[in-house]
């Protein structure tokens, strides 16, 4: 029985245009694109499926099709743009391909725009504009234009065609609402969200993949919805090669094999990189934060010797250092990272706890201050708050003991320290604590962990701090402190992340070892 509600030659006039586009990249650029008999499928589906009550209209109105990453949506979703700008046969069409922010939404046009200078036929035809990221078909009246999520800035469009990419990470539904409602007046609007998957259940992304899973299941009837989730099962082994293959069509064909196992080892050695790679490679949902390492690895670096004995024998080398002072009655941390010929880092911190809350302390964090006061862990200093001169004293003492070169040093809410310590002839460079100094230092200390290239000497306060240590994901796989759900201390870890992240910056005018200083605050 024929399918009254699908177009054949509808369904094959989308796909013969696609097929005539080429590749742009890599070993495949100028090449046929050739879509493969996934793609094949969508493509035929998403533009000949027809309207049951008018069957000279397209059936669908909006798709989310959620995928991992590396399987050729910035690509296909280029592809579809073209299609909409001259393939759709629409005089005055507008079409977009929208994103979280201009440098994403560019992606996805400057694969477009390529393809179109690759093409004889439609480089005659169309007019490329690189400044504005625009294409334009004088013939019909026509552009296609790359946008990002300054929503105010987009109401009195009209679009015939969207392609938001990576919609998980817009930062809220705005851009989405303004295209959405801008398609009234179209005979054939398309929105398309093509995507990876997300953390934020209280997102558009999510929204939009909560319906589509009901669409799925049948829970929900919508023809003008269509649903496309390639998705590894929540309880299924992230491990697993097969599963791999389940949730990433491209996978041993376009999608490199190989990237996905040395991704994989990554995560399974680092546990704050499980929830990334499971996120961005196998498309699964998952929580935003996550603990950062396993306390086997950890203890497995303590070394041959012990932290008294590190204090002492890194006296005398050439440091590197940064500071991020506490103000009130919080734990101010130093630790020095010194870099090995053999690549192995040794780190030697250094703590200091207003006398006064010592016991409050103790009691509040359930760890014993005091002992650790005795031990030579931590120097109290008088009151309750910590006394910034005896910190500035200490400072001065470990610069001449650890020959000081520089010190990274946040100045907010630190001003007096700042200038003294810049009075005292140490050279101060600025340190902003966040994602964007911390993710790539958080990254390279779970690396040195997991290969046991870090020797603390078993510091327990450095111990006590790595236990408490919770990452935070960002929407691009970032990782870094996640202040807002830890309940103990990190000062130490924090202090040993800026560390990492300074020294990786600075290894190759100063490649020995670097210091990091921090004071956590509340």
């Amino acid at each position: 029985m024929t399918d009254k509600t699908f177009s054949e030659p509808r369904a094959q006039h989308a796909l013969n245009f696609i097929s005539a586009l080429t590749h742009t990249k890599d070993r495949w650029a100028g090449q046929d694109f050739q879509p493969r008999p996934w793609q094949t499928t969508i493509i035929r589906e998403l533009f000949g499926r027809m309207r049951a009550d008018d069957p000279t209209r397209r059936a669908y109105r909006t798709c989310y099709f959620e995928i991992p990453r590396k399987n050729g949506k910035s690509e296909l979703a280029a592809a579809f743009a073209l299609y909409g700008l001259v393939g759709d046969k629409v005089n005055g069409a507008e079409v977009y391909s929208a994103a979280a922010d201009r440098e994403q939404a560019s992606l996805v046009f400057n694969v477009a725009a390529q393809m179109v200078r690759n093409d004889q036929r439609l480089a005659s035809r169309l007019k490329i504009i690189d400044s504005q990221k625009r294409i334009v078909d004088h013939r019909t009246g026509s552009f296609y234009r790359a946008i990002s999520a300054e929503a105010y800035s987009k109401h009195g469009f009209s679009a015939s065609m969207v392609l938001f990419d990576e919609l998980h990470a817009s930062p809220n539904r705005d851009l989405w609402d303004v295209l959405a409602t801008s398609m009234g007046a179209r005979r054939e609007p398309l929105l398309v969200a093509i995507t990876t998957a997300g953390y934020d259940r209280h997102s558009i992304c999510w929204e939009q993949h909560d319906y589509a899973k009901k669409i799925l299941d049948g829970t929900v009837t919508d023809p003008t919805f269509y649903p496309i989730i390639y998705a590894a099962p929540d309880e299924a082994d992230w491990t697993d090669e097969a599963v791999w293959k389940a949730a990433n069509p491209a996978l041993a064909d376009f999608r490199d094999i190989d990237d996905m196992r040395a991704q994989c080892h990554k995560a399974k050695e680092i546990p704050a990189l499980e929830n990334t790679f499971r996120r961005l490679f196998l498309n699964q949902w998952t929580e935003q934060s996550t603990r950062w390492i396993q306390m086997a690895e950890w203890d497995a670096c303590k070394g041959p010797v012990g932290w008294k004995q590190l204090r002492e024998q890194m006296k005398g080398k050439r440091s590197f250092a940064g500071l991020d002072l506490s103000t009130r009655d919080d734990m101010t941390a130093l630790v020095l990272l010194f870099d090995q010929e053999d690549g192995t880092k040794i780190t030697v911190p250094f703590y200091w706890v207003p006398e006064d809350n010592i016991r409050k302390r103790s009691n509040r964090d359930r760890v014993p201050y005091d002992q650790w006061a005795r031990d030579g862990l931590i120097t109290p200093t008088p009151g309750n708050a910590v006394d910034q001169p005896i910190v500035r004293r200490d400072i001065n003492k470990i610069a001449k003991d650890y020959s000081l070169q520089e010190l990274g040093f946040d100045p907010f809410d630190a001003s007096w320290m700042n200038q003294s310590l810049q009075d005292d002839g140490i050279r101060i460079v600025e340190m902003k604590p966040g994602r964007r100094d911390q993710s790539s230092g958080t990254k390279d200390l779970g690396a040195l962990v997991v290969t046991h290239k870090l020797q603390h000497g078993g510091h327990p306060i450095l111990r006590w701090n790595a236990s408490n240590m919770v990452v935070k994901q960002s929407p691009e796989g970032d990782i870094y402190p996640d202040k807002s759900k830890i309940t103990e201390r990190i000062d130490g870890m924090t202090a040993l992340i800026d560390a990492v992240s300074v020294l990786t910056r600075n290894s190759q005018k100063q490649p020995e070892f670097f210091v990091a200083v921090y004071g956590g605050r509340r």
